[in-house]
């Protein structure tokens, strides 16, 4: 209320009274209590009062622990009640909280390593970022937080930790204590060095997280994972030495069961009924323990290699680093002292490709990545064949396509028709000419290859989104996601979860795609093979913020690499499509002519797939000729023909035959494109409505509502937002800006125009806009500006 009403001074039936007054008041109020347990009796006696004479809403909120606690909530008047579960904050959430708590936002790493510590609770998510950089654990460069080291742990969190601990009994924090040391473990485990009831009151209390391992084991954790890093201080595990020991002991001789294979799921909506059950986990737990087994499984193979540092040891190393973060120190002595003598030509051609991979990511450049692979052709002329190979696909990948590919491939294969190695890399090529019956046909000619873990069933999954079975790709990719969550396969998750998300979005479910995309998000940034698909899945989550945003605003896209070209092999993989939807060229003709250009960049560098998505995401969000008629000629050179009935309508909405395109409506069978058509509409109307059209934009309203009416659904369709889409003309918009502030005959002396064609124009505003007032307007444009001056710019 303010300071300056205080019980003290009026009484708890002066201060109702008050508080009465100002709820009374028209429009929508409530009281929002937070934590009533904490609340004087006075206050609880003014809330109680007030709530009884106003009947307005009460929103109380308390912890789900509240339950144990040893400290009751106050019972309040009786009135409707509802029990609201608040999840804990998801990946871009706490990007979100940590741009306004920073002033700027943080990396991908930093903001998955808060989001894991603090198991999503926003007051820890402040805390973290706040003392971290305090205490320079965190740093500010080219716009972004880093971290400087591998620690968020500070001295200023002791506090924080111990207010949270405040109230446990003495075997509880011994409790905690042993499962700091022993972290993530199979129930039935832990109760052998835990005892269940001190279990059971931790877990009410809100200090154990449970997930299933790999085995299908129960296992349990201490959550928020900051308590880990507390008691894990040397300053309080120097004395349990004897206690370390007993529980190493113990979980060591942990008995291991049997991997059981997943079955995925046999239809869409099973799979995602699955995943919207999978959304109710604790993001944090899942990654927390993907660190951990990933950590010791690194470890574990470094201390091999240390030992003996052969060839083989040196490959089941680097293979973690293809999907999971790398040790870059460590990357770099195993390649200077790796014994390669007597090493398996697989296992050099492993190290070979790491090389090259390693090369790329560390910004050495593709000539340098490509020398360590024709290094490896002459020291192994029997496997030079495989050799070029990777060689192509590196060049492929990141400079452009060849013309002759077919030929290549077909003297590669001569000598060597059963190579897994060639035939897993024509499979990738054959996906981005946009050739996924031919990509299937490689990979099915062989068992596949161990070198490119999970290569076939990424392959697989791409092939039936980009041949048009949109729902057949998410039932795979879903399954092939829940096995690799299963075995920590950070690589699987990163490729399988892209699959997904693209083929999510296609649909229209976005936030099944973005819960998707948050999980692998929290993970961190992966390793060497899949660094590009975490880029575009950061591009694609920040994709409807940017688009329905009134004013360009920081989206998951700024955490993406700014270093890559504006086109690249894969859907989302390059950042051209992103700033040219964000960046929201404001006439169509502007929006048409930029979107050609860099389609006809895909085209040039032989990427036909992401020119493909690229064009139908620009055809449906803003209609235009140039752009839909590089689709159309690139689907009829492709002999694709799913998308025949979206490109029929579009051509009809550009050619503004709206009889045709009724008719077209009419005869319209649901397909894959179903919520592509919704956009296109949609866009449609919003192409219209910019340029002042509104027998267009009449004509396409009708004609989206017909749509809707034929074929109902609950997914509102991507689209511009129309405050940076405004119908106001030019001259309307001039007049709104000054309406504000001055009268009409000011505005017409000052502009020399007469005030009749002041009101005409201040009216129109008005009734396009849907504004109440004058100062409603004036507030709108005002909002709306530095669009409208780009607009003039151009």
């Amino acid at each position: 209320m303010s300071l300056d009403i205080r019980i003290g001074q009026l009484g708890v039936l002066g201060v109702a009274d008050t508080l009465t007054g100002r709820l009374s008041r028209p429009g929508e109020r409530v009281l929002v209590v937070d934590d009533p347990e904490f609340i004087d009796p006075e206050t609880l006696a003014v809330l109680d009062s007030v709530r009884r004479r106003t009947k307005r809403p009460m929103i109380v909120t308390m912890s789900e622990s509240s339950l144990y606690s040893k400290r009751k909530p106050p019972v309040l008047s009786p009135g409707p009640e509802a029990r609201v579960q608040l999840n804990p904050l998801r990946y871009e959430q706490v990007n979100e909280l940590l741009t306004e708590i920073l002033g700027a936002p943080a990396d991908a790493d930093t903001t998955a390593c808060i989001l894991t510590k603090s198991a999503g609770n926003p007051h820890l998510v402040v805390r973290l970022a706040e003392t971290a950089s305090l205490s320079d654990l965190i740093a500010l460069h080219h716009g972004q937080w880093h971290m400087t080291g591998d620690t968020l742990w500070n001295e200023h969190l002791d506090g924080t930790v111990e207010s949270l601990l405040e109230g446990l009994e003495a075997d509880e924090l011994t409790g905690l204590q042993t499962m700091a040391i022993a972290g993530t473990a199979p129930l039935d485990v832990l109760q052998q060095v835990v005892h269940s009831d001190v279990l059971d009151r931790l877990e009410q209390r809100g200090f154990v997280s449970v997930i299933e391992d790999v085995h299908n084991n129960v296992c349990a954790a201490m959550t928020p994972p900051v308590l880990a890093d507390y008691f894990r201080g040397q300053r309080v595990l120097t004395s349990r030495r004897v206690l370390k020991n007993r529980i190493t002991r113990t979980l060591s001789a942990a008995p291991q069961e049997d991997h059981v294979a997943s079955t995925p799921a046999d239809s869409l909506t099973r799979a995602l009924s699955a995943l919207r059950l999978e959304r109710s986990s604790d993001d944090a737990a899942t990654a927390r323990h993907f660190h951990e087994q990933i950590s010791a499984l690194e470890r574990h193979r470094y201390e091999a290699w240390e030992a003996e540092k052969t060839i083989s040891n040196a490959v089941r190393l680097l293979s973690v680093y293809w999907g999971s973060p790398l040790d870059p120190s460590r990357i770099e002595r195993v390649f200077s002292r790796t014994t390669t003598s007597e090493g398996d030509p697989s296992e050099l051609l492993f190290l070979a490709v790491t090389k090259a991979l390693w090369a790329l990511y560390s910004g050495k450049g593709l000539d340098l990545a490509a020398a360590a692979l024709r290094i490896f052709a002459k020291e192994c002329p029997e496997w030079s064949a495989e050799g070029e190979a990777a060689e192509l696909f590196l060049v492929a990948s990141h400079d452009r396509m060849p013309q002759n590919l077919d030929e290549i491939f077909a003297r590669l294969q001569e000598g060597h028709p059963h190579s897994a190695v060639i035939a897993c890399i024509r499979g990738i090529l054959e996906l981005y000419r946009l050739n996924p019956s031919e990509a299937l046909k490689a990979i099915d000619s062989t068992a596949g290859f161990k070198g490119l873990p999970r290569v076939e069933s990424f392959i697989r999954g791409l092939a039936l989104f980009s041949s048009g079975r949109i729902e057949e790709s998410i039932v795979y990719a879903l399954g092939q996601r829940t096995e690799a969550r299963r075995n920590l396969d950070q690589l699987g998750m990163v490729s399988s979860t892209y699959i997904a998300a693209q083929a999510l979005v296609y649909r229209g479910h976005f936030d099944e795609a973005d819960y998707l995309m948050g999980s692998v998000f929290a993970l961190g940034r992966p390793g060497l093979l899949v660094n590009s698909l975490h880029d575009a899945m950061l591009r694609l989550a920040g994709l409807r913020t940017a688009t329905t945003a009134i004013s360009p605003t920081a989206t998951l896209a700024t955490q993406a690499r700014r270093e890559t070209e504006d086109v690249g092999p894969l859907p989302g993989t390059a950042k051209g499509v992103y700033q040219l939807v964000a960046g929201r060229p404001l006439l169509p003709a502007v929006f048409d002519r930029k979107a050609a250009h860099l389609v006809q960049q895909q085209l040039e560098r032989g990427y036909v797939l992401e020119a493909v998505h690229s064009a139908m995401l620009f055809s449906c969000l803003l209609p235009g000729r140039r752009t839909l008629e590089l689709l159309r000629r690139t689907l009829k050179e492709h002999a694709a023909t799913s998308h025949d009935q979206l490109v029929a309508i579009a051509a009809a909405v550009v050619e503004e035959d709206h009889p045709l395109l009724g008719a077209l409506l009419q005869q319209y069978e649901p397909d894959a494109d179903f919520y592509q058509v919704r956009m296109l509409l949609r866009g449609a109307f919003k192409r219209y409505a910019f340029v002042d059209d509104t027998i267009g934009a009449a004509a396409m309203e009708r004609a989206y509502a017909m749509f809707a009416t034929r074929f109902p659904s609950a997914d509102e369709p991507l689209a511009f937002n129309s405050g940076s889409y405004s119908p106001l003309t030019v001259r309307e918009i001039e007049i709104a800006a000054l309406a504000g502030h001055r009268s009409n005959p000011e505005i017409a002396e000052h502009l020399g125009i007469s005030i009749r064609t002041v009101e005409s124009h201040i009216s129109n505003a008005l009734r396009k806009t849907g504004t109440p007032s004058r100062a409603a307007l004036f507030d709108l444009v005002r909002e709306t500006s530095p669009f409208r001056e780009k607009r003039l710019s151009e």
